[in-house]
């Protein structure tokens, strides 16, 4: 009995998974897409979520090697179409319709909910127009100072293992600098991450950001209600940890509200706009004053909205910037001839003081090392992967991806293309100098993605990493010590073996 009841339950549910499959097998059959073995219900899940973060990338790389420049993959529930291909990026990216994020975004949800990064239809445009002005370079003016300030804590920090001897993984310390930022300029609060870590909101955000990615790759925690009923205690500290940071900043946005309320009642509230940063104002402007003054539809946004958003800005802002940052002092470690120019530059155009603030045009004149930053996001994409999902069969030239498919377009990969970057490997910030920048295709270079989904801070962070790189240099000598990087699959780029280089102070 118990065996024919068995029996029974698997054959309706092989039934069930041949037809919820049928279309989209026989539609990349049809188009010749092809990947690697897929066994029902299961696909090719066992094997993906059995690799481990740190070989995602090698991984992905092999099905590249072996496949083509795109593959279809079943993880579970899940189809999944991966490309390096520049003609998918131009027709994905480029679209004003494939707006909806890839299923693997569902893991950002419980801390994200729905706010700019994985929102979409009305929503998401109506939340992007708000913050079109928020990053307008006539607005990073105000930022600079925040950043200027942040650095100069992190130099001090290092100071106590600058030897020259002993290798110190740089994100350590970067990591919680780019933090003191984007907390004082989203939130306009001062939470001293470098000099009191243990502050409980950077502790929850902190395991936040470790736990989710993590659940991508374990079958016992894909799910949320395998994850509450196998994982209980991690499930506990999850919502803990959530908690933690949702009170913390429902209480900044009320201390906020009210403040500008009472502005209000006696005269002295003057809304903040653009023209504040051409006449020399010094008002401090932080993206959460701009959230409080917006309206959609005419209706100012709720306390839940603005926590919606800060909380973007807060995990797109923090670990972006600081595994860039990262990264490029990594990179600038092992090349002496790259690491003397840089710094020859920066003495040239910010001064021989150290100490003394920077402003956002001298910044600007700082060609070179714009030239660092973006080879360093070419060889280390700090954002591997940028997902799509199709709710209806999508054309992408002679083929068609099927409905119901999450997309995953691999910069990381395309970035080292030797068809649009020769000797890819190879750390050359020449590549972009102008006159001497390689011809690529338009979409073959994309670290920040590309189109009306692009990202929307990507100059407030590009400005950030120029400020600490050339605070680090102006007081470091950067050494290639420690391990090699060996680069990890996170909701960013990581490495499993600490992004490391030795320091050693200069003579000032």
């Amino acid at each position: 009995m118990w065996l024919t009841f068995i029996t029974g339950v698997l054959v309706l549910l092989l039934a069930w998974d041949f037809v919820r499959k049928r279309h989209r097998v026989t539609t990349f059959k049809k188009f010749k897409i092809t990947g690697p073995l897929s066994v029902p219900i299961l696909g090719c899940g066992i094997q993906a979520l059995s690799l481990g973060a740190e070989n995602i990338m090698p991984y992905m790389a092999g099905m590249f090697n072996k496949y083509g420049k795109s593959f279809r993959l079943w993880v579970l529930d899940e189809c999944i179409y991966y490309t390096m291909d520049v003609k998918d990026y131009e027709n994905i990216l480029s679209s004003t319709t494939l707006l909806e994020k890839g299923q693997i975004y569902r893991f950002m949800r419980p801390f994200l909910n729905d706010g700019i990064l994985v929102s979409k239809g009305k929503k998401w445009h109506a939340r992007r127009k708000v913050f079109t002005n928020a990053f307008h370079f006539k607005v990073l003016e105000h930022y600079m100072e925040i950043m200027d300030r942040n650095s100069g804590v992190l130099v001090e920090k290092l100071r106590k293992v600058a030897d020259g001897k002993t290798p110190v993984d740089i994100l350590q310390y970067v990591s919680l600098a780019t933090l003191d930022v984007i907390t004082e300029a989203a939130m306009g609060v001062q939470v001293n991450a470098q000099n009191d870590p243990d502050f409980p909101y950077i502790k929850a955000l902190e395991r936040v950001v470790y736990i989710q990615p993590g659940r991508m790759l374990k079958f016992s925690q894909r799910y949320d209600w395998l994850f509450s009923l196998l994982a209980p205690r991690l499930h506990r500290q999850l919502v803990s940890d959530i908690r933690v940071m949702n009170d913390f900043t429902d209480k900044v946005i009320h201390e906020r509200r009210t403040t500008v309320e009472r502005a209000k009642a006696d005269g002295s509230y003057r809304p903040l706009a653009l023209g504040d940063a051409e006449t020399g104002s010094k008002s401090k402007l932080v993206l959460l004053d701009i959230l409080l003054q917006a309206t959609i539809n005419n209706e100012p946004l709720s306390d839940a909205d603005i926590r919606e958003e800060v909380d973007n800005f807060m995990f797109a802002g923090n670990d972006t910037t600081g595994s860039g940052t990262s990264h490029a002092l990594y990179a600038i470690a092992r090349n002496s001839r790259i690491q003397q120019r840089l710094f020859e530059e920066i003495v040239e155009v910010l001064g021989q003081d150290p100490s003394t603030p920077v402003t956002q045009s001298q910044l600007s004149e700082l060609k070179y090392l714009d030239c660092v930053i973006k080879e360093t996001l070419r060889l280390h994409t700090i954002v591997p992967t940028v997902g799509r999902y199709t709710t209806k069969d999508l054309v992408l030239g002679e083929k068609v991806i099927p409905a119901n498919t999450s997309i995953y377009l691999v910069p990381y990969a395309t970035h080292r293309d030797p068809e649009y970057f020769p000797d890819p490997l190879t750390f050359k910030p020449e590549r972009f100098l102008e006159g001497e920048a390689e011809s690529h295709a338009t979409f073959a270079y994309a670290p920040f993605s590309a189109g009306p989904r692009n990202c929307i801070g990507q100059k407030f962070g590009t400005l950030e990493m120029k400020c600490l790189i050339s605070k680090v240099l102006r007081y470091y000598e950067l050494l290639p010590l420690g391990k090699e990087l060996r680069p990890m699959m996170n909701f960013i780029l990581r490495s499993s073996t600490g992004i490391n280089v030795g320091l050693r102070p200069r003579k000032l």
